[in-house]
């Protein structure tokens, strides 16, 4: 089956119909097809966690999924969570505290970091370890990262004044 599908889905609250090839993944659609270039592409093999997205609300790697199967979804991406001011605190907190380094894990661990922080408001350091061990980073060490997590996390949970 090499023919173009058409699909209809919903990507950070803008309705989407494109046609595309039944082998595309997910990853590549929003990158070429869309232009959201957050989404990076780094294994091609759903372990590093750079081209991580939210499908219903869950986190997945966008590598392992086809354009295809996403038809009818509604699909936030790193753009999507900077743009609504979502993770405007978490962001901040890793420019704070050095958690960015090169760049190219950041977006996946912003995705990760907010899920962890939407099911659980105070992770402990080992919680937020567990929850961003499959997101790779080769710069930071992951402590700045960590540290950033945590910071958010406190900075969610004080009562403000």
């Amino acid at each position: 089956m090499t023919a173009p599908v058409s699909i209809s889905l919903t990507v950070n609250g803008e309705r989407i119909e494109a046609h595309v090839l039944p082998r595309l993944n997910l990853a590549d659609f929003l990158r070429e097809h869309l232009k959201l270039t957050g989404t990076h592409v780094g294994c091609e093999h759903g372990v590093c966690g750079a081209c991580t997205v939210r499908v219903g609300g869950e986190i997945v790697r966008s590598c392992l999924m086809l354009a295809v199967q996403v038809n009818g979804a509604a699909i936030e991406t790193i753009e999507g969570l900077s743009d609504s001011g979502e993770i405007a605190d978490l962001q901040a907190a890793f420019r704070d505290r050095n958690a960015l380094q090169c760049g190219f894990c950041t977006p996946g661990m912003l995705m990760a970091a907010q899920d962890l922080l939407r099911e659980n408001g105070k992770p402990t350091r080992e919680e937020i370890r567990e929850h961003l061990s499959g997101n790779y980073c080769r710069c930071t060490g992951y402590h700045a990262i960590i540290d950033a997590v945590e910071n958010a996390a406190l900075a969610r949970t004080e009562p403000q004044a």
